[in-house]
């Protein structure tokens, strides 16, 4: 169960990130933070997603907001995934799938006809201070980058 919840302060949480870093909630205080979970590096939709977010990367950054992507794969993983689609923000690996059941983004799925345990495409708008100001679950790719700037533009 989630421990997180709209008009709430998030826990705090550190990190592995691309480009060698450890990254916290607590070090990004000050900025917006937009956190979008993915399933899987490489795959069309998460890359796609990827790549929304790059596009409009700009946009964001003139916000003051800092975008993370988070998935279960690899550190070594996500280095070529954001180095083949070069991403300009960094994403988290989260193996150990902490940060996922933190946010409540585990979800049983059906894979090719078998039931298997994966991470619901979502995203979460973190205002300055760490409190979740909104979410969005079960994420269809197409317009959502432009929703989430929209809802960040409105904080």
């Amino acid at each position: 169960m989630s421990t997180i919840a709209t008009g709430r302060k998030v826990p705090d949480f550190t990190l592995g990130a691309t480009g060698g870093k450890e990254i916290s909630l607590a070090g990004l205080r000050g900025h917006p933070v937009v956190l979008y979970f993915y399933p899987r590096d490489n795959t069309p939709g998460c890359t796609t997603e990827g790549c929304d977010f790059r596009d409009h990367h700009a946009a964001f950054r003139k916000l003051g907001a800092v975008v993370l992507g988070v998935s279960r794969d690899s550190l070594a993983s996500h280095e070529k995934f954001k180095a083949q689609h070069e991403f300009p923000f960094d994403l988290l690996a989260d193996g150990d799938e902490d940060l996922c059941r933190l946010f409540d983004v585990i979800r049983e799925k059906n894979m090719y006809g078998k039931k298997v345990m994966g991470v619901e495409r979502s995203t979460f708008l973190i205002d300055a201070d760490g409190v979740l100001r909104k979410e969005w679950r079960k994420v269809k790719v197409g317009g959502h980058v432009e929703a989430v700037l929209a809802a960040l533009k409105a904080l």
